[in-house]
């Protein structure tokens, strides 16, 4: 049986008279040609989507492009002698209900398609003499040929659910009037690309702050990255030369770091670095200093801060990727480049960090997709403060803090989803380009 054969045209076109009907009635094709049992589980799936549709899933399609209308209202109950509330629309929950909806309906579409083709490869298979399998044979057939269908469907659902949902939900939103701006909590509307305009126009607040966040996330992202690599390689290599003693204590003192829990770093180094704290109160009884440093009150000051303390809890991560590459490089190269008179610098150049380079470019890609989403750092550190770029956004906020305070603390829900699909933009670009343009996707085997 040729699989090209089996397709939904065919199988609408040349199908016989039980293959057609599956259309309709979905199993139908399968009971029919001698798979009872899988037909009658496809029956059964389209009949609770019928009744689901029935009964809620219209009427949730249906609300979808309004997002309902009806608001709270206050009604005067004769009986009681008292006012009610009558609960009204409630168009988060009329999004959220949609959306799930048309998920579920693509997922009975794509089960219509899957159980036609299979009624018309049964066809194919009775009238070519072609054996059917049984139940126990398609059992039998999930945890041998077909395993990874078993393995994979847990992981998959739970990524749909989990993932895909809701970041069409998150999308969508950025399509919407949802924000505290008008009072739009409850009930908000579709307005398009509005939001997009009002992110993206310098003229405008919400435009003023954006650009100058996503400036500041690409410096911080490319200097971070770059600088962890650099210093973390230097020291691999320090402690990976031959006459460097007592290489075991050193690797544990950066991987003790390591053990230690980031926000536990990131909380301490906060507490000594204010106004009052150690750094300064040693500092100026040392009598270096008269008035304390502004390590997070001053602009300037706060950004050069966040990235050495970054390198700080960052740099052990690195030591460790180019440890385990300084020690699988071949010894014979370096050899035979001094048997060539090369020396230290020319070994470093020709050798060692274009080897680096080719292994480390995906970690690269990965720590610079990390810098921008490095919430933590900059979160626990100043908050994204000092000194306001607009509204809702400070000197040393990332795209990723500020989205988090346009949600949770200041509820400009439209404007936050915004930012995230913008985000995710400048990452996907960024990272398909810069990999694609690597040597390690063009020439994968060069150093094998």
């Amino acid at each position: 049986m040729k699989e090209e054969r089996i397709t939904t045209k065919n199988a609408l076109t040349h199908g016989n008279v039980y293959t057609k009907a599956s259309a309709l009635v979905m199993g139908l094709g399968c009971i029919m040609q001698k798979q009872v049992v899988k037909g009658v589980m496809i029956l059964v799936l389209e009949a609770f989507y019928i009744v689901f549709m029935l009964r809620t899933g219209i009427g949730q399609l249906a609300a979808l492009p309004g997002l309902g209308s009806a608001g709270q209202e206050k009604v005067w109950n004769e009986a009681k002698q008292v006012y009610e509330y009558t609960a009204g629309d409630n168009s988060l929950l009329i999004l959220l209900y949609g959306i799930v909806t048309l998920f579920v309906t693509g997922g009975f579409i794509l089960l219509w398609v899957i159980q036609l083709r299979q009624a018309y490869a049964l066809q194919i298979s009775l009238e070519e003499g072609i054996h059917v399998k049984t139940l126990s044979e398609d059992i039998e057939s999930l945890l041998n040929s077909n395993l990874h269908l078993t393995l994979m469907s847990l992981p998959m659902l739970g990524i749909l659910v989990f993932s895909i949902i809701p970041l069409a939900y998150m999308i969508s939103m950025a399509f919407t009037s949802y924000s505290k701006e008008g009072d739009h909590l409850i009930l908000f509307d579709w307005i398009g690309f509005k939001n997009f305009g009002r992110v993206l126009n310098l003229g405008g607040s919400i435009g003023r702050q954006f650009w100058s966040v996503l400036a500041w996330t690409i410096v911080w992202a490319i200097v971070a990255t770059v600088l962890n690599y650099i210093l973390g390689m230097m020291l691999a290599m320090l402690i990976n030369r031959k006459e460097t003693k007592a290489k075991a204590f050193w690797r544990f003192c950066f991987v003790l770091s390591v053990a230690v829990p980031q926000f536990v770093s990131l909380l301490i180094m906060r507490t000594m670095l204010q106004q009052q704290g150690a750094v300064n109160v040693i500092l100026q009884n040392m009598g270096w200093i008269d008035s304390p440093l502004p390590f997070f009150q001053n602009a300037m000051w706060a950004r050069i801060t966040v990235i050495i303390v970054n390198l700080w809890v960052g740099i052990p991560y690195t030591i460790l990727q180019i440890t385990g590459i300084l020690q699988n490089i071949p010894g014979e190269l370096y050899e035979a480049a001094k048997m060539d008179g090369a020396g230290p610098a020319t070994i470093f150049w020709k050798i060692t960090l274009p080897y680096m380079l080719f292994v480390t470019a995906p970690y690269l890609i990965t720590q610079f997709t990390g810098n921008i989403n490095n919430f933590n750092v900059i979160y626990l550190l100043t908050k994204g403060d000092p000194t306001s770029v607009g509204d809702t956004a400070g000197k040393t906020d990332l795209l990723v803090t500020w989205l988090y305070k346009l949600t949770v603390d200041q509820q400009y829900f439209n404007i936050g989803a915004v930012i995230g699909i913008l985000t995710f933009v400048v990452l996907a670009i960024v990272a398909l380009v810069t990999y694609r343009n690597s040597a390690s996707y063009k020439n994968e085997e060069a150093f094998m």
